[in-house]
């Protein structure tokens, strides 16, 4: 069911990923600051592309031209251990890669949906398309924060919506979150799916077989024909 965009990329281990696509992602963001002047990347958070981003850190990269935000947050402060935001701060922006312009989420409304407006104004800053776009992928199926069974799910994955942020909950881990839809996830010039375990690669397999996209919602990235997307994978 998926398309011919996408390709799988299987690494015998998760420092032989992290090294080879950190890599070749500021390959691309240096192929982008010299045809455009600057480059933009969009980051998932999480446990998992912490490694990664240790990685893309120590890159020789004119880091001040590079503008970096979040696909999706928690809705908690920037020094709550759960917010997105610290992660990346921790992971990724320290080294020479501090030098460069990162947008977070969270802002003063009291909930994400009060606050999307305010997340997408502030993000407006990133060149579009985005040069590189890094998802992650639950055990469910979701991807960003676009959760089975979220209320705001069909909105959400509905591509006639406009770009933009858009309040989610996780039914199977409450809490509330704010997430790109699926129309700005697509307003990128690559997609990279990162995905460590053996219970990500049978999740991985189910997505590409048949079934509502609201079911697993990262089939929606999987079968769309406009961004080419590469599923990157170790045990």
């Amino acid at each position: 069911m998926t398309n011919s965009n996408v390709e799988l990329k299987r690494f015998d281990s998760a420092h032989a990923l992290e090294s080879e696509i950190a890599s070749d992602i500021a390959t691309q963001l240096a192929r982008a600051i010299t045809a455009r002047g600057q480059a933009g990347l969009l980051v998932s958070g999480g446990h998992s592309p912490a490694g990664l981003f240790e990685q893309l850190r120590t890159q020789p990269l004119d880091w001040s031209r590079v503008s970096i935000a979040l696909i999706d947050e928690r809705w908690v402060e920037p020094t709550d251990p759960r917010s997105n935001e610290r992660m990346v701060r921790k992971a990724l922006l320290r080294e020479g890669a501090s030098a460069a312009r990162f947008f977070g989420l969270k802002n003063p409304a009291p909930s994400p949906v009060l606050g999307a407006a305010a997340a997408w104004s502030a993000s407006a800053h990133i060149p579009r398309p985005v040069d590189i776009t890094v998802l992650g992928m639950g055990d469910d199926g979701h991807t960003a924060s676009l959760f089975p069974g979220s209320p705001n799910l069909k909105r959400a994955l509905d591509p006639e919506t406009p770009e933009g942020y858009v309040g989610m909950w996780s039914p199977s881990a409450p809490h509330a979150r704010l997430s790109l839809n699926l129309r700005a996830l697509l307003d990128s010039r690559r997609i990279l799916i990162f995905l460590l375990g053996e219970t990500k690669l049978r999740t991985y397999a189910a997505a590409c077989g048949p079934g509502p996209v609201e079911e697993m919602p990262v089939r929606a990235v999987l079968r769309q024909e406009r961004v080419p997307v590469e599923v990157v994978w170790a045990p």
